[in-house]
C-alpha cells in the first residue's frame, strides 16, 4: 500500500510575515508619548465647547481622548488645570507670529490701526468667540475661569503695548492723555467691543471689509479725544487770573 501524500501548506503570506504586531495594551510608544497632551487637550477643547465646563467629566475627556483616567491624572492634576492647559494653547496660538512687527509704521495712527487689525483677527476667530462665550456664560458658576483667563495675562500684555505707545506720544507732547493705562484699556475695547459682539449674533458680522474700516475709525475718533489740545481763550469780557 502506497504511503499517503503529504498535504502542503501554503507559505506564509510575506504581507503576515512583515507585519509588526499590534500593541496590546502597554506603555504607549515614544511617538505616541509625544502626541497624547495634544490629543488630551484636543478632546478637552472639543467637550468645553460643545458643553461647558460644568458639563464637562474627567470620564468623558478620558473616552473622546482614548486614554484612561490614570494617564489623564499623571499628566494633569485636575479639571481646572486641564482648562487652563487648554486656554494657555488657544491663546499662544492667537499670537501673531514673531516675524510680524507689532508696532511697524510711520506715525501712531498707523501703528494704532495695525494692533486693532491684529486684534480683531485673533479675537473674532471661532475658538476665540466660542472660547468667550464659555467664559462669559460659565464664570459666575465658576470663578476660576475668569481667574484662569487672567492669569494668562494676554489682555494686559495688549494694555501695557499699547499703553508704551501712548506714553511715548505723551512724553513728545502729541497727545494729551493723563493715564496711559486706561487710555490703553479703553482703546482695546472701543476696538472689540461691537464686532465681538456683532460676531457672537448681536447682530449681523462684520465683512473683511467692515472691520478694516472699523478700525481705522475707532483709531481717527481715539486719537482726535486724546489729541493735545491748546487752551482755550478767555471769552471777551471775562476776567482773567
Amino acid at each position: 500500500m502506497a504511503p499517503a501524500a503529504k498535504r502542503k501548506t501554503a507559505p506564509p503570506s510575506p504581507r503576515k510575515a512583515l507585519a509588526p504586531a499590534r500593541r496590546r495594551g502597554g506603555r504607549p510608544s515614544r511617538d505616541e508619548a509625544a502626541q497624547l497632551p495634544d490629543r488630551i487637550l484636543d478632546a478637552a477643547t472639543e467637550l468645553f465647547f460643545a458643553r461647558g465646563y460644568g458639563a464637562t467629566s474627567i470620564e468623558a475627556v478620558a473616552q473622546r481622548a482614548r486614554i484612561s483616567k490614570r494617564t489623564f491624572y499623571h499628566r494633569f492634576e485636575d479639571k481646572a488645570a486641564l482648562f487652563g492647559a487648554v486656554l494657555h494653547r488657544i491663546i499662544e496660538r492667537l499670537r501673531p507670529p514673531p516675524a510680524i512687527p507689532l508696532v511697524a509704521g510711520a506715525d501712531i495712527a498707523e501703528v494704532l490701526r495695525r494692533l486693532a487689525s491684529l486684534i480683531l483677527h485673533a479675537a473674532l476667530t471661532p475658538h476665540a468667540l466660542a472660547l468667550h462665550r464659555l467664559i462669559v456664560g460659565e464664570s459666575a458658576r465658576f470663578p476660576k475661569l475668569a481667574a484662569a483667563v487672567t492669569s494668562e495675562g494676554a489682555t494686559q500684555e495688549a494694555i501695557a503695548l499699547i499703553g508704551g505707545i501712548l506714553a511715548h506720544e505723551a512724553r513728545a507732547g502729541t497727545l494729551a492723555v493723563a493715564d496711559t493705562s486706561e487710555a490703553a484699556e479703553q482703546f482695546l475695547y472701543l476696538v472689540l467691543s461691537i464686532p465681538q459682539r456683532r460676531a457672537l449674533g448681536l447682530g449681523k458680522p462684520m465683512t473683511a471689509i467692515e472691520l478694516d474700516q472699523w478700525a481705522g475709525t475707532v483709531v481717527d475718533l481715539f486719537l482726535d479725544g486724546c489729541r493735545a489740545r491748546p487752551p482755550a481763550r478767555a471769552k471777551s469780557g471775562e476776567r482773567k487770573d
